[in-house]
């Protein structure tokens, strides 16, 4: 603030007459100037939401729900599946993390991302929307193992760079754990279907019950540059139960394997579920289907402690599955005997020593579930780590120069979103590894907080809730969530606070008191003319989302994180260029080959 004074020769200074009340904090003045010398600047940035940081698939959320806001819906398909081809697939099962992370959750409730994306993914299956296969051809091939989440992501995203793509799996249909391993009424197979359909016509081949067990063979006689291994977790975990009668007990994956093939095994009145994960859960409700009067899940510690999460736990018990918390299965006989757990100070369950009786006709054992990594130990130098193959985490190479490894493979959360993840990943590292491309552009790491937005500009707009059966009426294997209608998706899409990208809503440019803020249209957002700028801050001030910093003067742009970046949100796909697959790089690669830099072929 600024006091001026006037003063009376030979006199005391007289009470002050005007006061200068502007703002100030980025400005200074120097002897024997009156104009201000500007300190910062404000820059325009683009910065990295929290939902995309919190999405495994990486997916422009943010860009994607502007897009059907502006009811540009296959734009938006097209934006999205950019970086994940199967959206009616995630919007069903993933289990959205990003909305967890989402802002909004802590204003009136996080943006239901999970439900727009799967609108989205119906629409494009009922419009019939495909990919377009990219005309530049690298005149690479690559091997993938495994037609999971992971296996096919990578796929996709290998064609979509201009690669050869062929895909083995034992399986006789596509799909991986998706298929083989998740309810119908979770996802129905006419969508599973539709969206691994779209392979195809970008070129990527499927050859189906094919086992493999050796990789070098399989690779030389394919002629395949590299490979991608991202066989599923379809094996239980053994356990060891005196049991009296061994055709009363099944494994979860192999029960939910029948079930996803189309048949009706039989398993009497009474089930019980051992086990607390999410494949627990699923045994459970899919018991409580195929006319099981009572499906108990028997789990060793509490609730709070399961690694099932809440929502299927919730949905589990709301169509009547029971929970026997702290208890332990030690003897299958006439009936199961269980032991009574408790936790000691630490939260870890101990026996107490105490048994109950308990009927049941099946049971189910869900302890937890491994990849088949078999035919993986036949290759010299491959390490692996508490049974799962060790990889670079930055780039998921194995020790094997060319062998790459992703999804239920390797040491990680094993769900859909993050098999999906790993193959985009896998997909941008081979590509590199191909092109012997050393470079590779740092993500976006800045995140917007709740704390740094200004609310005072957003309203309370309530979230849109899917429709549910009644449990009542959840005795087949009918779809069990709804979708959004198109409103509704437009309503919830409009709900993103467009954390850290500006969104042009003008508040910059109608409150800068020197009009150095120029409009450059529709979806162009603006820049600043900084001879004009004082450097007021009043920009940064009222600036909704954050897209405005103030940077002290001379500080080079490119040193900004987010700085004259004009694409929101995540790194986009790299385009084929043939040019990256010419004749000297070839030869490179075959001299690398030459040299012993591949699998052994013993």
């Amino acid at each position: 603030m600024t006091t001026e004074t006037s003063i009376t020769p030979g006199g005391p200074a007289a009470a002050p007459d005007r006061q200068d009340l502007t703002h100030r904090p980025d400005l200074a003045t120097t002897t024997g100037r009156v104009a201000p010398v500007r300190s910062r600047r404000p820059v325009y940035l683009d910065m990295l939401p929290p939902c995309n940081a919190g999405c495994p698939a990486g997916e422009n959320i943010q860009e994607w729900l502007r897009l059907i806001k502006a009811h540009d819906e296959e734009r938006a398909w097209r934006q999205l599946t950019a970086d994940n081809p199967f959206p009616a697939i995630h919007g069903r099962v993933c289990y959205h993390p990003c909305e967890v992370a989402c802002n909004r959750a802590d204003l009136d409730g996080a943006v239901s991302i999970h439900s727009v994306e799967r609108y989205l993914g119906d629409v494009a299956i009922e419009k019939g929307w495909t990919f377009k296969k990219p005309e530049a051809r690298s005149g690479h091939r690559v091997l993938v193992i495994g037609a999971g989440p992971a296996g096919l992501s990578a796929a996709y995203h290998l064609a979509m760079m201009g690669h050869d793509v062929e895909i083995h799996d034992g399986g006789d249909a596509a799909g991986g754990m998706m298929r083989y391993g998740i309810p119908e009424y979770r996802l129905p197979r006419e969508v599973l279907d539709a969206e691994i359909g779209r392979l195809a016509d970008i070129g990527v081949k499927t050859v189906l019950n094919h086992n493999v067990t050796d990789l070098a063979e399989e690779k030389a006689a394919g002629r395949f540059d590299a490979v991608f291994v991202a066989i599923g977790a379809h094996l239980s975990k053994r356990v060891d139960i005196p049991n009296q009668d061994a055709s009363r007990m099944v494994d979860a994956v192999s029960f939910l394997h029948q079930v996803g093939s189309g048949e009706k095994p039989i398993i009497g009145r009474r089930v019980a579920v051992y086990g607390g994960g999410n494949t627990a859960m699923d045994a459970a409700r899919v018991a409580k289907r195929l006319g099981a009067e009572e499906s108990i899940v028997v789990y060793r510690r509490t609730a709070d402690q399961m690694p099932a999460h809440s929502e299927e736990r919730e949905e589990a018990e709301r169509e009547g599955v029971q929970m026997n918390w702290l208890r332990t299965i030690t003897d299958v006989g006439d009936d199961l005997t269980v032991e009574v757990m408790e936790l000691d100070e630490d939260g870890k369950p101990h026996g107490t020593g105490r048994f109950e009786k308990l009927e049941a006709d099946t049971v189910i054992l869900a302890l937890g579930q491994e990849a088949d990594t078999g035919f993986l130990h036949k290759l010299p130098g491959m390490r692996f780590k508490n049974d799962v193959v060790d990889v670079n985490p930055s780039t998921l190479m194995t020790d094997i120069p060319g062998v790459f490894a992703g999804g239920d493979t390797v040491p990680s959360e094993r769900t859909v979103t993050v098999g999906t993840g790993h193959g985009k990943r896998a997909a941008r590292q081979i590509d590199r590894w191909l092109r012997r491309d050393e470079s590779y552009p740092a993500p976006k790491d800045t995140v917007v907080g709740f704390n740094d937005l200004n609310l005072w500009y957003f309203g309370d707009h309530m979230r849109r809730h899917q429709p549910e059966l009644d449990p009542t009426q959840r005795v087949n294997f009918d779809e069990v969530v709804g979708g959004l209608d198109e409103t509704q998706a437009h309503f919830e899409a409009g709900r993103c606070l467009s954390c850290g990208n500006c969104f042009e809503c003008d508040g910059c440019f109608g409150s800068c008191p020197e009009d150095a803020i120029i409009k450059l249209g529709p979806g162009h957002r603006y820049e600043y003319d900084y001879n004009k700028c004082t450097g007021c801050a009043t920009c940064f001030d009222q600036c909704p989302v954050h897209a405005i910093q103030m940077v002290p003067e001379g500080t080079p742009i490119e040193s900004i994180p987010g700085a004259g970046n004009p694409t929101p949100g995540w790194a986009v796909r790299p385009e084929p260029s043939p040019a990256h697959y010419d004749g000297a790089a070839r030869a490179a690669a075959e001299q690398s080959a030459a040299s012993g830099n591949t699998i052994p072929q013993n």
